[in-house]
């Protein structure tokens, strides 16, 4: 009987120790308070640093450029339209306001080649876009096939991807004679090569 008093006392002291005082927050209701604060702050500067640069459509790929697909019609409902560039039956060249600087080659109704040109802003995800030196695309792109350039003397050149051939996306660089990317396109053979838009 003594026993059980004794017992009785501790489980009563223990309540009562467990009840006296304020109440202090369990630890899932302390996690959750630190969640609730780490979501209202203002996110830090290193999270705004930590942001892409540009955004996957502003990107050329060699699959091809935001909704515009290497090997498929002009989507539906784009803004790529013709814009009195050369236009024909056979091809035809289309542009968009969303990417200054850039335009298309559509060739048995898709899309065979995209051009960044000198005042685009898009750029390969490796970086390199319009304006890059020879040296910063052979650092990317090593062992591209080397030729003259049709319109401007050495160093101006082509380098083209080793596996550009029809049916297959490949990546061809215009450097200019001052040793820079002037044009940047992404496309099949042959429609890769022409040199005068749809010629």
């Amino acid at each position: 009987m003594k026993h059980f008093a004794s017992l009785t006392a501790i489980a009563f002291l223990s309540l009562a120790a467990c009840s006296s005082g304020p109440e202090e927050p369990s630890a899932t209701a302390s996690a959750s308070a630190d969640v609730e604060d780490i979501a209202t702050e203002a996110p830090s500067a290193d999270a705004s640093e930590a942001a892409p640069v540009a955004a996957p459509a502003a990107v050329l790929g060699l699959e091809g450029l935001g909704d515009l697909k290497i090997g498929k019609p002009v989507p539906k409902g784009s803004t790529w339209a013709e814009r009195g560039a050369q236009t024909s039956d056979a091809c035809r060249t289309v542009s968009s306001p969303e990417y200054p600087g850039v335009y298309a080659i559509v060739e048995d109704g898709a899309v065979r080649r995209i051009t960044l040109g000198q005042n685009s802003k898009v750029k390969l995800a490796e970086g390199i876009g319009v304006g890059a030196t020879e040296k910063e695309v052979q650092g990317w792109f090593a062992g591209f096939r080397s030729e003259p350039h049709k319109y401007e003397s050495a160093p101006a050149k082509y380098l083209t991807a080793p596996n550009a051939r029809p049916g297959e996306s490949a990546l061809r660089f215009e450097i200019k004679s001052d040793g820079r990317v002037g044009l940047i396109h992404v496309g099949e053979m042959p429609v890769l090569a022409y040199v005068e838009g749809c010629a």
